[in-house]
């Protein structure tokens, strides 16, 4: 059959277009690559950040270890080759979350139930200055959850608190407020210009029942990140598996994407939500409407330095440059022995990844 001309033309064309759509439509699959180990004394690395100015990272960690005198909580600054350059002492409370913004390092203390900060610069002496407090909310949870079943009845989750704040993810907006989640009193809160404020307040901006969980893994609200314009707040809801939307400054939540074991830290970068998965051993990147376009990272093993291969329980992402880092927090959180790979962890270690380019 003979075609005209044109017809010649255009068909080669819709054939590449069509191999672009293809190529748009599949998960990209990424490798990660060793970083840096922690120091021999120091385990269960959670919290992360970047230093722009300096391009170092700081890495805050989870030892919650009994009893409390076994205990090593640490602040670590590393260079961008991997190295240890400073370490500061938090004893025995547990460190979450981790923010950087005007030369300082904002800690969430989890153990002391407080916000910190230190200077960025900091050294094995640097004073730790408290922010704020955390205490009990009431109610102490949120309104029960219910769930619409497909054969028309329905479900309903009471959830329980002993009143035990749990702040654990948080982010800055570009004016320097600075938004925090609760995972066990599901909540998220808002301190305003949070750089500057003497006293600093506390403000509750959600208890949706979407912010707890009744999962295996307890924690709710987890994981902050704001999108592009800074409309909406996203979290994580770790127990649940979940990526959520609250419209800002304030409204109800809504499931954007589901299937998210152990969803941890978030980050927004160059279009993507990255989300730390912690109980499927990998990082992924959703696009706003919650479709999965990068899936970073694998467990592999243990290596002979007894570090994990790959990646165990990711806690937290930060960028560097055009590297992604991720801390393994390789936390053992099941009663019986022998079921947990984290428990054959003897040695710490933070892992890389190459950025793809922006979408």
């Amino acid at each position: 059959m003979n075609m005209p001309w044109f017809v010649w033309m255009v068909f080669p064309c819709a054939l590449m277009a069509g191999a672009a759509d293809a190529a748009e439509t599949r998960i990209e699959r990424i490798d990660v690559q060793p970083f840096a180990l922690l120091p021999e004394d120091v385990r269960h690395p959670e919290g992360l950040t970047t230093i722009p100015a300096t391009q170092e990272i700081v890495v805050g960690t989870f030892d919650a270890r009994e009893p409390e005198s076994r205990r090593n909580n640490q602040l670590l600054r590393y260079d961008a080759s991997g190295k240890v350059v400073a370490r500061r002492s938090f004893g025995a409370t547990p460190l979450t979350g981790l923010a950087y913004a005007h030369d300082a390092i904002y800690v969430l203390n989890f153990g002391a139930s407080k916000l910190q900060r230190i200077a960025a610069d900091f050294d094995d002496a640097t004073p730790i200055e408290d922010v704020l407090s955390f205490g009990s909310l009431t109610p102490a949870t949120p309104s029960p959850r219910r769930i619409d079943n497909p054969d028309g009845s329905h479900d309903r989750i009471d959830f329980g608190s002993s009143g035990f704040a749990a702040p654990n993810g948080m982010v800055f907006d570009r004016a320097g407020n600075l938004y925090i989640s609760d995972s066990f009193q599901g909540a998220i809160y808002r301190v305003d210009d949070a750089q500057h404020c003497k006293p600093c307040k506390l403000r509750v901006v959600s208890r949706d029942p979407l912010l707890s969980t009744a999962g295996a893994l307890p924690f709710g609200a987890n994981g902050l990140a704001l999108n592009a314009d800074e409309s909406a707040l996203y979290i994580n809801n770790a127990g649940d598996g979940r990526l959520l939307k609250m419209p800002l400054p304030s409204g109800r939540v809504g499931i954007v994407a589901e299937s998210l074991p152990g969803a941890d830290g978030l980050l927004h970068h160059a279009g993507l939500f990255w989300i730390a998965a912690n109980q499927a051993d990998v990082v992924v990147g959703l696009d706003e409407s919650g479709r999965q376009a990068v899936r970073a990272g694998e467990f592999l093993g243990i290596a002979d330095d007894g570090s994990p291969l790959g990646l165990l329980f990711p806690a937290t992402t930060t960028v560097l440059g055009e590297r992604m880092i991720v801390v393994n927090l390789a936390l053992p959180i099941t009663p019986a022995k022998g079921d947990e790979w984290e428990e054959q962890v003897s040695r710490w270690n933070i892992v890389q990844f190459k950025l793809p380019p922006p979408r």
